[in-house]
């Protein structure tokens, strides 16, 4: 079983860019060995075989892989505090704002931020880079189609402005959809953005080993500003920010140092 899975490391390595052994490997493991048993394959060998003809086979693998859960203005106060107190500190030395939401997911996260930014600015000011591993996540944050669960903590106001129902589901407005330019990247192996105001990275850091999570933390850091600001999800405190030249500014919030 070891080198089975070792195997299938190496192979999706080669063939993705993807390096699983980056990541928790008793969580990594047990997720997709689950999914492979659903699907009625007796191990990561017959399941990669599988995969390299099955394209949606492939993509339930990236999904399994990348946690796509989400959720408009996840841990409601969080984003209260990026309203209240990080926006209005940024705005005030400049007025308009290079923001990426890494690992993006299905988008909700990057549509947040642009009904947030709608309250300082028009929409056609507001731009946002948004990025994920998961092409297939990608094409749904890109079609804007959620059920209702997801807008569980959106404003009324802002459900009300910014979503109109579609069947069972809930459409975004395409003039939110316009601030947001959605990418393929993986932040274990691609190129950062540079010169970034605001990094927002929830909730996916978790499922890293250590080591990468350090390594991403310091790549965080080297494509903010000076006084940008880095915004963690709520399992993801840094407990030693000055190691990577960030100063806590509140709680899951970082300021890059000069």
């Amino acid at each position: 079983m070891p080198e089975d899975y070792l195997d299938f490391v190496q192979n999706i390595k080669r063939r993705t860019g993807i390096d699983l052994a980056l990541y928790k490997e008793g969580q990594m493991k047990r997720r997709l060995t689950s999914l492979y048993e659903k699907k009625g394959f007796e191990s990561f060998k017959h399941f990669y075989q599988e995969m390299q003809s099955n394209a949606d086979l492939f993509h339930e693998f990236l999904d399994r892989m990348t946690i796509n859960v989400s959720e408009f203005y996840r841990n409601a106060a969080r984003w209260h505090v990026l309203e209240t107190k990080i926006l209005p500190r940024l705005l005030s030395e400049k007025s308009s704002l290079k923001i990426w939401s890494a690992a993006c997911s299905t988008g909700e996260e990057p549509y947040t931020i642009a009904m947030i930014l709608s309250k300082f600015m028009p929409l056609s000011k507001i731009k946002i880079i948004a990025t994920d591993i998961d092409e297939n996540a990608l094409n749904r944050a890109k079609a804007g189609l959620y059920i209702e669960r997801s807008l569980n903590e959106v404003p009324n106001e802002m459900k009300a402005k910014y979503f109109t129902k579609d069947g069972h589901m809930f459409r975004v407005s395409d003039e939110i959809k316009k601030t947001v330019n959605f990418k393929k990247h993986n932040l274990l192996a691609d190129p950062y953005e540079q010169n970034v105001d605001i990094i927002v990275c929830r909730n996916v850091l978790i499922y890293f080993t250590e080591e990468a999570k350090n390594s991403i933390y310091q790549k965080f850091s080297a494509s903010l500003k000076s006084g940008g600001a880095l915004f963690v999800g709520s399992t993801e405190q840094i407990f030693n920010p000055a190691v990577f030249n960030f100063e806590t500014e509140d709680t899951f919030f970082y300021k890059r140092l000069p």
